[in-house]
């Protein structure tokens, strides 16, 4: 018995990026949707992009997933696609690349499902990345916004 595809919408945001930040997820599961957005204080746009596509991962309870994700980061989409992660994973994310505490993260969450990623295009008729895109300027622009440690350490060691 086949089980249908769980599609995910994702987008991050930063304000000044780095600035505060903000993630939007929407995953669809058949007729059923679930959003999830979190803001930070201090991030950059690719990390929000990054952590909108771990969010979603981390929310599902079942493993062995065929899952579709559709994200306007050609950073996300193109590290994944076009096997940039995989060198990243190997050299230990030599030559200072940057955000590997999120891609090995997604790394392994990556390993629990069969992923497929589809890069849409942002700010335009696609009413869910335009929602994703809502939910994470509006985390970004939220109060009691969390604390993107990893990130804040780094620039503070820079």
């Amino acid at each position: 018995m086949s089980h249908p595809t769980l599609i995910i919408y994702t987008d991050g945001a930063a304000r000044g990026n780095p600035g505060p930040g903000g993630y939007g997820a929407i995953l669809k599961w058949g007729a059923a949707e679930k959003e999830l957005s979190k803001g930070y204080r201090l991030t950059t746009n690719n990390r929000m992009e990054l952590m909108a596509v771990i969010a979603a991962l981390e929310a599902l309870t079942k493993h062995n997933l065929s899952v579709t994700i559709y994200s306007d980061s050609q950073y996300v989409v193109k590290a994944v696609k076009e096997g940039w992660l995989k060198k990243w994973i190997n050299t230990d994310f030599k030559g200072g690349k940057k955000n590997k505490d999120l891609w090995k993260r997604f790394h392994q969450l990556s390993q629990k499902h069969n992923l497929q990623f589809v890069w849409v295009k942002g700010h335009a008729d696609n009413p869910y990345n335009n929602r994703c895109d809502e939910l994470a300027t509006t985390a970004a622009d939220g109060k009691n916004l969390l604390i993107d440690e990893v990130y804040e350490q780094e620039r503070e060691q820079a």
